[in-house]
């Protein structure tokens, strides 16, 4: 293997350890995850759902939405889900004050709006699985993840990180060209699942109501963003069948 194709499988593995629990090969230690990487490691997500759709093809409908939807929360380590958790206790107890808001978002207790962040997300996810399962139209899940994480590339990218750590990274990964990735989902959405050529149009509205309710962008908006988008991105394909 070349040093810049192996540099790009480093960082690769590097983004995918960062996003996942997946287990990965020994990374050099001088690789660091990157935004550019970031659809990509959806589009790992997506491929190991849709395996697993075809593995539970055999179940109940109800059943292999369960074991899907298991397998979707498990892969992330649940980290999203906390992010949004964290998220929806700062945009409750902030009243509009940005120091309260980030300072809400970094204290370890969960309050009754992240709970309920928490029950929505979960519950709509497992929910809009099943009708998918009934119908046995998976193609999706292999786009969707990949979505939420161009998403979540763009965003970090081009909003003002809010902690220390995500300006260095941001300083780091220098501007990315976005570009390529979203043209070939919105191609691979217009084959295989064309209600997902609206994602770009619900990536932009998470990105608006960050920059109006936030202010920028940090860790837990990541993650919050991350599974807004997939539930919502659910939604609208389950509209379409």
């Amino acid at each position: 293997m070349k040093p810049e194709q192996q540099k790009l499988w480093f960082n690769y593995l590097a983004t995918l350890r960062f996003l996942t629990i997946f287990p990965t090969p020994k990374v050099d230690a001088r690789m660091s995850p990157k935004l550019v990487m970031f659809p990509l490691v959806g589009l790992s997500i997506g491929l190991v759902l849709y395996m697993m759709s075809l593995v539970f093809s055999g179940l109940p409908p109800f059943v292999s939405a369960f074991m899907i939807w298991l397998v979707w929360l498990v892969s992330t380590g649940f980290i999203h889900l906390d992010g949004a958790a964290d998220l929806a206790d700062g945009l409750g107890a902030a009243h509009k004050d940005p120091e309260r808001l980030l300072a809400v978002m970094k204290e370890p207790n969960i309050g009754a709006l992240g709970v309920i962040a928490l029950i929505v997300l979960m519950v709509g996810k497992l929910t809009l699985l099943t009708p998918l399962a009934f119908a046995e139209v998976w193609a999706v899940l292999l786009l969707i993840p990949a979505w939420a994480r161009l998403g979540a590339a763009w965003w970090t990218n081009s909003l003002t990180p809010l902690s220390d750590g995500l300006a260095t990274w941001c300083k780091q990964s220098d501007y990315i060209n976005l570009a390529p990735w979203f043209l070939l989902l919105l191609f691979l959405s217009a084959i295989f699942a064309p209600m997902l050529l609206l994602a770009p149009f619900v990536l932009w509205v998470w990105r608006t109501l960050l920059e109006s309710k936030v202010g920028g962008m940090n860790g837990d908006c990541l993650g919050a963003g991350i599974e807004v988008c997939e539930v919502t991105l659910l939604l609208l394909c389950c509209l379409a069948l």
